[in-house]
């Protein structure tokens, strides 16, 4: 898809309506439109069920419950059969609908009734895998203003759709602003964050000649910038080309079902016309009649209508969906228990998956031999300084310092100078120190000139491997403080569970700085990191991985929606995780409780196992039921209640999975 195409929703955004622009369409009509193949069946089983129950008292009744049943079932199912005939695909829907159309010749329209619920209730199933791809495009969408202020030739500000904007165009991005189109800055300074993007979210200071993608949160300061891309090849239309890209992409899997269906639709309906027009020809029987070669053609037909086989998966997966949904897991389809089950890796995003993305202070070190003050007082001089601000590293040291109880000092002068720190003056024993905190970078630049030898002696030891550190300067001193992510608390029990209980191998794929990620990989015990990655290096590492075999994939952020798009199964996190991301992934954790993955995986290898043997037993009854009733051993009766104790059995097997335990 070209990226120009984004342009075909504009229509659909500006409406701010969730399914169309329609006038037609109201409210209450969308609300019967959603799962309308699911109602329509509940609905044919309640007049199926009071047609059995009126064929015992009164017979006309029954009679036309059963007319009701056919045409809210069988129609949706006649129309289907009729298009896969005018296409020449014979398959079990058809074969389904013949032998329920056919049950009415010899007497036993209650029997096709039920192949059509039952046809019916497998279908809502499958529809009920969520159409993911309107609703990832719709949130990105939201997330990019429609409209931005243009700075005009004599410094006029107009504003102007983002999509009408050019190359080259100035434009005005106030502090609390998200950036509208991607561009260069060429007057301010300011923080800005880009955890939409990048699922990092440290503010990256923003000067002139930076560089700065559409979707990030301007901060603090004002920025102008100039144009480099238009809407539709901004960095948010090229994550949704990545996603729609990644959606196609990702593998179909089929069931064992899917792979033999037509095959044996074509086998039976074959062999319903041979025995219909041979058997009166090998043995002394007339064509019509109970016991004629039609009438025993028929019953093998209706036989072997795969009733226990329709609903040997739907039931299975709608009973392991259930047991998951209870524990706060929503899967979007049955299909992708299959595929958990077929994965041997499993891709962990950082930053508010193994991580919880809050900062907190690990450290503070002074830098000079002899500090004017101790560090608690740099604490509480770093406290007075940062309770004025809004970012992470401003909310660490907050709740640092009111962890350690300590107290703000009396600042007499401050000033907040976007995109590169704090200063100001504070009173510290009856004096006044000029105090500055900020990146290396601007404290750098408050060093005096007789010190820069000092200060670039200092620069290689002012990071710690893994830590993300501020600079604190107080008067002629300098202090740095250290930050790490907030490890979640089962991150490291669920990683040794996986390797050794599941048998899955854990990586990571993050954004985040090389020396970061590894850090918290070791103290998780994820031996394979890979760092530094843009959503397309994510999206090219998850092909590379899914393509060797099976890979899950967990994420949170916007950055993630492609890769968890193109995963064999995306896995995303309901409370902390962008809407984006949610919207892209087949699995979603409503709870953010990463430790249910071992129970999720074991579910699906369960759920596998059932599905299987329900197979296995709706062909072995398929089988005793067919060929007793064509040889005309047992009536037909008898063939239908061994066919329909089969479905039974197999309903009660797939029950099973509904246990919370694997």
């Amino acid at each position: 898809m070209p990226p120009s195409v984004p342009y075909i929703f504009d229509e659909f955004f500006a409406s701010g309506q969730e399914e169309s622009i329609s006038p037609f369409l109201t409210p209450s009509s969308r609300s019967w439109g959603k799962n309308l193949s699911l109602k329509v069946a509940l609905i044919s089983a309640g007049f199926l069920l009071l047609a059995f129950i009126t064929s015992f008292f009164v017979s006309p009744l029954s009679s036309f419950l059963l007319l009701v049943v056919y045409f809210l079932s069988g129609t949706p199912a006649l129309l289907g059969a009729i298009e896969d005939i005018s296409n020449f695909e014979i398959n079990i829907d058809v074969l389904m609908t013949l032998a329920a159309l056919l049950s009415v010749i010899i007497g036993s329209g209650m029997e096709g009734a039920l192949l059509l619920v039952l046809f019916e209730f497998s279908g809502a199933m499958e529809n009920m895998v969520a159409e993911k791809t309107k609703g990832t495009l719709s949130h990105l969408n939201q997330l990019s203003p429609r409209m931005a202020f243009v700075v005009g030739e004599n410094g006029t500000l107009y504003e102007k759709s983002v999509k009408e904007i050019s190359i080259g165009s100035l434009c005005l991005i106030k502090a609390g602003e998200v950036v509208p189109l991607d561009g260069i800055v060429i007057e301010g300074s300011s923080f800005v964050n880009l955890f939409h993007l990048t699922g990092e979210g440290e503010p990256i200071p923003k000067k002139k000649g930076d560089e700065v993608p559409a979707g990030a949160r301007n901060f603090d300061g004002t920025l102008t910038i100039q144009v480099t891309r238009t809407s539709a090849d901004s960095t948010l239309s090229r994550i949704i080309h990545l996603i729609t890209q990644a959606q196609e992409a990702k593998p179909r899997l089929q069931r064992f079902l899917d792979r033999f269906s037509s095959w044996y639709a074509m086998t039976i309906i074959a062999l319903f016309f041979l025995f219909a027009l041979t058997i009166p020809l090998l043995f002394p029987m007339p064509y019509f009649g109970a016991e004629g070669g039609i009438y025993r053609a028929l019953a093998f037909l209706i036989a072997a209508s795969p009733c226990a086989l329709i609903i040997a998966t739907p039931t299975a997966y709608l009973s392991a969906i259930s047991s998951c949904a209870r524990r706060g897991i929503i899967l979007k389809g049955g299909i992708i228990l299959d595929a958990l089950a077929s994965c041997t890796t499993i891709a962990f995003d950082k930053t508010g998956t193994l991580t919880t993305g809050e900062l907190r202070c690990v450290a503070i070190e002074p830098l000079t031999p002899s500090p004017i003050c101790s560090m608690k007082e740099a604490l509480a001089i770093a406290y007075s300084l940062e309770r004025n601000a809004v970012h992470p590293i401003a909310d660490a040291i907050n709740r640092h310092a009111q962890q350690q109880q300590v107290r703000p000092v009396e600042l007499l002068e401050f000033t907040s100078v976007p995109g590169y720190g704090l200063e100001g003056k504070a009173r510290l024993n009856t004096q006044e120190i000029s105090v500055y905190i900020g990146h290396a970078a601007y404290i750098g630049q408050k060093i005096p000139t007789e010190d820069q030898d000092r200060w670039k002696a200092l620069l290689p030891t002012l990071t710690k491997s893994g830590h993300l550190n501020t600079i604190l300067l107080v008067g002629s001193t300098l202090f740095v403080f250290h930050f790490l992510d907030t490890l979640r608390p089962q991150s490291v029990q669920l990683i040794e569970t996986l390797k050794t209980k599941d048998h899955i191998k854990p990586i990571m794929l993050t954004g985040d700085h090389a020396d970061i990620a590894a850090a918290v990989a070791a103290q998780v015990g994820i031996e394979e990191v890979h760092a530094n990655l843009r959503p397309e290096d994510k999206l090219r590492k998850v092909t590379e991985f899914a393509e060797k075999g099976g890979l899950m994939m967990v994420g949170d952020g916007i950055n993630d929606a492609p890769a968890l798009a193109r995963a064999t199964v995306g896995i995303s996190m309901g409370k902390i995780g962008s809407a984006t991301a949610v919207e892209a992934s087949d699995v979603v954790f409503l709870n953010d409780d990463l430790f249910l993955l071992s129970w999720l995986t074991q579910k699906s290898h369960q759920t596998l196992r059932i599905v299987k043997q329900n197979i296995s037993l709706a062909l072995g009854v398929i089988l005793f039921a067919t060929t007793p009733a064509l040889l005309g051993w047992v009536p037909l009766w008898v063939a239908v209640i061994l066919h329909e104790g089969g479905t039974v059995l197999v309903g009660l097997n797939s029950l099973r999975l509904l246990r919370s335990k694997t």
